[in-house]
């Protein structure tokens, strides 16, 4: 067939390719990259299409074949992608499915209970990314075909060497193609994909990496007991294919054993229950209108643990199948049910188990453990659609009743193994905890004395006595005049100083030679005396708490910015564990004058607009106030009773917590406010200019 001409291209193909064409322009939004990773990533989202099917009780055997010219098949015995016509597109279903977005059968609750392609993306993402891809269907009796050019269906006019990517291709122009190529015998379903990914996507040496496949093939036939996973690599020209087969009938308990690096000190521990919840989403009505409505959910839980005589943890989570390797809501409810359900137990065998009043920490009970947690509901909430986090908030709970009530169970057993098992496992865990505290506790003494030992410790900084680093505080303070207040202000027995002369390097624009050359970079990095960048420790920093204390201004607000770039470029555990503070000093001091021998009353405002909202309910209430009104611009202009009480103050103070919820986004931030290219910070400061005025800049 003739190439189409330019006169050709008609509004049905804009109609096709409007949202595919978004996927192949960020493509890593979609599969997170373009290297094999994501070449990989893209084989699991048709995988998971045909173990979805096989979770639902549809076909017990998925067939991945990878071919000498660099494509892949995969086959599965489920019911087939419907051939229908979808009446809204007046599309077959396999054309739906293949080039629309957020389309497919997992939407609503009547296809699939539980599954793991739950946007609707996979298969269309496929096919947008690859050179061509060939799908069959065997259904009522009948194999359809149909085929697609980078998202666009069409027809290969392939020759007697079978199909090949660079085929004469002939899209459709006015209504698209299903073809009946052949007949099936009566009950025989299926589908078969067949693609190549597309090389102006994905980078030259991007490959199917024929281990991970195996292994994911393997971890697959553990997670659906009877599943026959068959993998076949023939990219060999010279050799037959090798062939590797994975079926496992024990599910998650074979997987645990598999798993564990150790001896066992206890059985593998199955738990399993359900429980529901609510939650309100958007539902298609009669109409075709998306309304909110409440929906009841029902979510499954399975877990297989065992704990070995090492103290290497092994921890897999998956949410209908799909592996969560970064967690989520069921594995901070494993985490929290098994901590609190192990402290009670130690509590209530404390006199047994001799722990006074130390508390277990998740470390401890998680010594030498190995754990498969798998929970099964509808349209789990992940994020993004690499699905690695599960978000959906009311599964921690369900996890974390169901955990608890199995191990209820398990501890209050009358087998005499269970009992057996039980008291091994709670002297285990003790004997984790008194290591931990007796290991904390050394370490920190010699810490503190090598460190104030060590001469090399600027003279300038201002320490404290206390050895207890959990208690411990540095306050980065701006310049002398600031220290000169803060040093007789703080409590010496657990609050340090470290002044910085004005502003720091910008590390973000500097080399890593040039930022430890830095004196004052330099300086922080000692004090906290945890290293930088991958060899930093968090388990050696001084202190518990770092607060930067830098003037109520704009200068202040800078230094502030380049103090966290530094932290976060070079120090970034310290973020991530929650230890890293900007004070709030107040903006106004308030003097309300009391009538008669009465003190007047001092009142700190932290903006303008709760300085006005002070005023007008001061004369409201026939107040009178001491004018001017004093205004600080800086720490040094507050005396040590001022400073202590407004900003050092453990039980008065105001602390801004700095956190890391989304390490990418901080990460392009940091970038576009201290990088080295100019030109975006300058389009961000113009667009942003319009909001701004000086009372803005005041609050």
């Amino acid at each position: 067939m003739a190439q189409p001409t330019p006169d050709a291209y008609s509004a049905r193909h804009l109609s096709v390719l409007d949202g595919l064409e978004a996927v192949r322009k960020r493509p890593g939004m979609y599969i997170g990259s373009t290297d094999s990773r994501g070449l990989m990533h893209c084989l699991w989202e048709i995988i998971d299409n045909s173990v979805d099917e096989a979770l639902g009780g549809h076909g017990d055997r998925i067939g991945v074949h990878l071919h000498p010219d660099g494509s892949v098949t995969v086959s599965d015995r489920g019911r087939g992608v419907p051939v229908d016509i979808e009446p809204k597109t007046g599309l077959s279903g396999v054309e739906v499915v293949f080039t629309k977005l957020h389309a497919g059968g997992k939407f609503g609750a009547d296809n699939y209970g539980a599954a793991g392609g739950l946007h609707g993306v996979g298969a269309s993402v496929v096919n947008a990314l690859s050179e061509r891809l060939d799908v069959e269907v065997d259904r009522g009796g009948r194999t359809y075909a149909m085929s697609f050019r980078r998202g666009e269906p069409g027809h290969f006019e392939d020759g007697a060497d079978g199909p090949r990517p660079d085929a004469p291709f002939t899209p459709y122009t006015e209504h698209s193609e299903l073809r009946v190529v052949g007949k099936v015998a009566k009950g025989v379903t299926g589908t078969r994909v067949r693609y190549w990914a597309d090389p102006q996507i994905f980078i030259r040496g991007a490959e199917f990496k024929a281990d991970e496949l195996a292994a994911r093939a393997r971890q697959t036939a553990f997670l659906v007991p009877g599943l026959d996973m068959v993998i076949e690599d023939g990219r060999s020209d010279d050799a037959a294919p090798e062939v590797q087969s994975f079926r496992y009938d024990g599910g998650i308990t074979e997987f645990a054993e598999y798993l564990a690096p150790d001896a066992p000190s206890t059985d593998t521990w199955r738990i399993q229950g359900e429980g529901t919840y609510e939650e309100t989403v958007p539902v298609l009505d009669e109409h075709g209108h998306m309304v909110s409505t409440d929906v009841k959910r029902t979510m499954h839980v399975d877990i297989a643990m065992r704990w070995g005589v090492g103290y290497d943890t092994t921890l897999r989570s998956f949410v209908n199948i799909i592996a969560t390797p970064k967690g989520g809501t069921h594995v901070t409810g494993f985490e929290q049910g098994l901590l609190k359900f192990f402290r009670a137990e130690v509590e209530r065998n404390a006199r047994r188990l001799k722990v006074g009043n130390d508390k277990l920490e998740k470390d401890d009970v998680l010594a030498g453990l190995t754990v498969v947690v798998t929970v099964r509901l509808p349209e789990p909430q992940f994020e993004g659609q690499t699905k690695e986090v599960l978000g959906t908030p009311p599964v921690r709970a369900i996890v974390a009743r169901e955990l608890t009530k199995g191990l209820t169970a398990k501890f209050a057993s009358t087998s005499r193994q269970d009992k057996a098992e039980a008291s091994l496992l709670l002297d285990k865990v003790v004997s984790e905890m008194k290591s931990r505290i007796s290991a904390r506790a050394h370490k920190e003494t010699q810490r503190r004395k090598n460190a104030l030992e060590n001469s090399s410790l600027p003279t300038k900084l201002v320490d404290c006595r206390s050895n207890d680093v959990a208690r411990s505080e540095l306050f980065i303070v701006e310049g002398d005049s600031a220290l000169g207040t803060a040093k007789p202000a703080r409590n010496s027995d657990y609050q340090a100083l470290l002044p910085i002369r004005g502003k720091i390097l910008n590390v973000q624009k500097a080399s890593i030679s040039d930022m430890l050359g830095n004196a004052e970079c330099a300086s922080i990095i000692q004090v906290i005396g945890a290293g930088s960048g991958r060899s930093f420790d968090l388990g050696a920093a001084r202190y518990g708490k770092v607060i930067l204390m830098s003037d109520a201004d704009v200068d202040g607000a800078h230094i502030r910015t380049l103090l966290l770039t530094l932290i976060f470029r070079y120090m970034r555990p310290l973020l991530d564990d929650g230890r890293v503070y900007a004070a709030v000093p107040p903006l106004h001091r308030v003097v309300v004058i009391n009538p008669g021998s009465k003190p007047n009353e001092t009142i700190y405002t932290y903006s303008e607009t709760e300085l006005q909202t002070l005023l007008a309910k001061l004369r409201k209430q026939n107040k009178r106030y001491q004018d001017p009104i004093q205004r600080y611009k800086g720490l040094g202009e507050m005396d040590e009773d001022q400073l202590w009480t407004t900003t050092m103050d453990p039980s008065a103070r105001l602390l801004r917590r700095v956190s890391i919820s989304d390490a990418a986004a901080a990460e392009q931030m940091f970038n576009l406010l201290m990088g080295t290219e100019v030109a975006p910070r300058k389009e961000f400061i113009i667009d942003g200019s319009k909001d701004i005025t000086p009372q803005l800049i005041d609050m």
